[in-house]
């Protein structure tokens, strides 16, 4: 039995009329730029979010450079993050002329806010926590941090659209939240796209002009900015699909829940923290053996992923910062274990149980 790690066929096939309709009413009209979708969708996301403004722009690499350059952050600066994230997370840091500083992770895989005091200098500027997997960082502690200090909060969250932690959904924590729109998120475009959200008018009109050359009118620019534009079409997709992400959510947590319970003593499983609901953009297991494991699973038909076999702190791209195997042995503990299992809302209860049967079969 095939079990992909991905279904983009089903979902095409499962919208298909309506996304044909879409691409009819935005290439008839002819506004590829900045059309009526953009603020529509902005408006309606920073809605699902919880806060006053959300600012399209074209990924969630560029979400976060802009924000992070919004708030200030620039060259001399040092921003704490996480080691284990994708490497847009400290690349963006980078690119705003940061400096990225790492802490440790705790066995969810998120930051560890005891280990944040330990990473702060006079340059500290801001802390990027990282919402990896579809799970909300500990922010309670996270912004009592920050705010004793002075420092800006910047969320990535672009693996944590949909999840809630304290009835507060994910974006509406830090000064700003940067969210990736990828093909392969839970709320995901034809392509490249992202936004950036935030309760402060000030800053999303900055952003607004950031994202778009630092044009006030066709004449006149302001300052030196970007061209991060969301499209029109990709809004307009988004638009759409915004429509079905609860129940998009509600599928991939009904996965979950099958999984940890086929797969109890056999693998580390996830499992949500009292008062979140965590979105499983991934469900990452901890596992022995786990490439033997994923070998075995592939000759099954079974697709997985690693996120992230190789921590940011050991990449060729981070060597100027001084990283060294051993400086964060969680992160690096994990990036041997971890497994991500498929767990989109297209798996037919026949796959999961194929799924959880081959790990099951292998550990025997």
């Amino acid at each position: 039995m095939k079990v992909p790690y991905v279904d983009f066929s089903g979902q095409y096939a499962a919208e298909r009329p309506r996304l044909l309709g879409i691409l009819d009413r935005v290439m008839s009209r002819g506004e590829y730029i900045m059309g009526p979708e953009v603020e529509d969708f902005e408006r309606r996301f920073a809605r699902l979010c919880g806060v006053g403004h959300a600012v399209g722009v074209a990924n969630a690499t560029d979400a976060l450079t802009l924000a992070l350059k919004a708030l200030g952050v620039g060259p001399g600066d040092e921003v704490i993050t996480a080691p284990n994230s994708f490497i847009a997370s400290a690349g963006a840091i980078a690119q705003a002329g940061a400096t990225p500083v790492f802490v440790d992770v705790k066995a969810d895989q998120l930051m560890d806010p005891a280990k944040l005091e330990g990473a702060l200098t006079r340059r500290t500027k801001a802390v990027l926590p990282v919402h990896l997997t579809g799970k909300i960082c500990d922010m309670e502690a996270i912004l009592r941090f920050a705010r004793r200090r002075g420092l800006k909060v910047v969320e990535d969250a672009a693996q944590a659209v949909g999840a809630r932690r304290g009835g507060r959904p994910a974006g509406s924590f830090g000064d700003a939240a940067c969210f990736s729109f990828h093909p392969l998120k839970n709320l995901n475009a034809a392509g490249d796209a992202g936004a950036i959200v935030t309760g402060d008018a000030a800053l999303a009109a900055k952003l607004r002009l950031l994202r778009n050359h630092g044009l006030v009118s066709r004449n006149e620019v302001s300052f030196w900015g970007y061209n991060s534009r969301l499209d029109t079409l990709q809004a307009a997709i988004l638009g759409f699909r915004l429509k079905g992400l609860s129940a998009v959510t509600a599928k991939r947590r009904r996965n979950a829940a099958v999984y940890r319970k086929g797969l109890a003593g056999v693998v580390e499983c996830p499992s949500d923290e009292e008062g979140c609901r965590d979105a499983y953009h991934l469900f990452v297991i901890q596992a022995d053996r786990r490439d033997a494991l994923r070998d075995f699973l592939k000759k099954k038909g079974i697709s997985t992923a690693v996120h992230y076999p190789t921590p940011i702190h050991l990449q060729p791209s981070a060597r100027s910062l001084g990283g060294k195997a051993g400086d964060f042995p969680e992160t690096e503990r994990q990036s041997k274990r971890i497994l991500s299992l498929p767990v989109h809302q297209y798996l037919t209860p026949r796959q999961l149980g194929h799924v959880i049967g081959s790990i099951r079969e292998f550990y025997r």
